[in-house]
């Protein structure tokens, strides 16, 4: 696993050669990975920090929420093209294998669960099963790429609940799906931060707010 301090000193020394969407991109998440090192026993605020790092690295300027899916899935074909290595695979598939299999077979962490309050069926439930069986497909092919897909729109509803304020803070009823998403969180994005800076020349598209000079 990549520390934030080892990403720094990388990118120090390889941020010359980086294009200024990359170099924006790269910095900036480092940033928060950084600070989130710092957030002690506190996984609300660690998870959010890390979300913050994450999101600098593959958010682009439509922000429409109809595209986060469409933007994660091109954003992790990125990063499982040049992942030589297989580390971010090895997450998912050993590392993070048990908390993985939980947070996707927990409703509570499902959009379609929560928009059932504003309506008056429960066609929720045949949504997560069907989920559930791409899921399982997904497991039997070895598909990384499905699976983490599924995993990150489970953390976004996590993030969701949290910058909304839909949770409270340092709460007993989510402890076990935040512990989870940060300590995958905490390994997986150094992992993205570092196959992007080995690999400049890819288009990562263009970053939220660049930095402007009028």
């Amino acid at each position: 696993m990549h520390t934030p301090s080892a990403l720094k000193a990388k990118q120090r020394e390889l941020r010359d050669g980086f294009p200024e969407n990359l170099g924006l991109r790269v910095h900036r998440s480092i940033s928060w990975l950084m600070r989130a090192e710092h957030a002690g026993d506190d996984p609300d605020v660690q998870f959010v920090l890390l979300w913050v790092g994450f999101n600098a690295c593959y958010s682009e300027n439509d922000r429409l929420p109809a595209r986060e899916k469409q933007v994660f899935d091109g954003y992790f074909k990125k990063i499982l093209k040049f992942d030589k290595d297989d580390v971010v695979a090895d997450a998912i598939w050993s590392r993070f294998s048990g908390p993985i299999r939980i947070l996707l077979d927990n409703k509570y962490v499902f959009q379609p669960y929560w928009n059932r309050l504003h309506s008056v069926d429960d066609s929720w439930k045949s949504s997560f099963d069907a989920v559930k069986r791409l899921t399982n497909i997904a497991l039997k092919h070895g598909d990384t790429h499905t699976i983490l897909s599924i995993l990150f729109d489970r953390l976004y509803v996590l993030r969701n609940q949290l910058v909304h304020g839909g949770a409270t803070w340092n709460s007993q009823l989510n402890r076990d799906q935040m512990r989870d998403g940060c300590a995958i969180l905490t390994f997986l994005l150094p992992c993205f931060i570092d196959i992007m800076m080995e690999h400049p020349h890819e288009s990562w598209g263009e970053p939220c707010y660049p930095v402007v000079k009028d």
